[in-house]
């Protein structure tokens, strides 16, 4: 994912490490951290592959800065992460949602709108119970015994409901 969501903005625009940094954390949301150590490996990585390239230019106090953009390879990458994002991209919800954040950059609406539908087809199957009895019997929320617990199929009910409506919104399936 770090991948996707460093070409993602690149994509927009080039960016200093620490700005791109700054926008992969808010986008990850509160709480998350990102270190030197994940990023510029990444960086790196991308870089050597042809996905990116840093160039040098002068920052404050006399000190280099490196600015980081986006190639033609790098956004034919990112193209196909957003064709084809993998199963965990498209089952989990947080992983998901950095899809999202990109589909806009997918030049084919045929090609947004398939990752859409595969998403959709994910949330209208059934899904696992998230607590099981001791005999291996889903447990119904409503015989859950702890209110927490009742509360988080809850609220991952109603989201699942709400995301399956936008889906279906953004599909004119309705």
């Amino acid at each position: 994912m770090l991948t996707l969501k460093i070409l993602g903005f690149l994509d927009d625009g080039p960016l200093h490490g620490y700005e791109l940094r700054r926008r992969i954390v808010e986008l990850d949301g509160p709480g998350s951290h990102l270190s030197d150590g994940a990023l510029y490996p990444a960086l790196a990585r991308l870089e050597k592959a042809g996905y990116l390239v840093r160039t040098e230019e002068p920052g404050g106090r006399g000190r280099m800065r490196r600015r980081v953009e986006i190639t033609t390879a790098g956004r034919e990458r990112l193209h196909a992460l957003l064709r084809h994002p993998d199963e965990a991209a498209m089952t989990s919800m947080p992983r998901f949602l950095t899809v999202l954040a990109f589909l806009s950059h997918l030049p084919s609406a045929a090609e947004r709108q398939a990752v859409l539908r595969r998403r959709l087809a994910i949330l209208q199957a059934p899904s696992p119970a998230f607590f099981y009895d001791t005999d291996g019997t889903p447990r119904r929320a409503a015989r859950e015994p702890d209110p927490y617990r009742r509360g988080m199929v809850r609220v991952a009910g109603a989201a699942r409901r709400a995301e399956i409506d936008w889906l279906r919104g953004m599909l004119d399936e309705r």
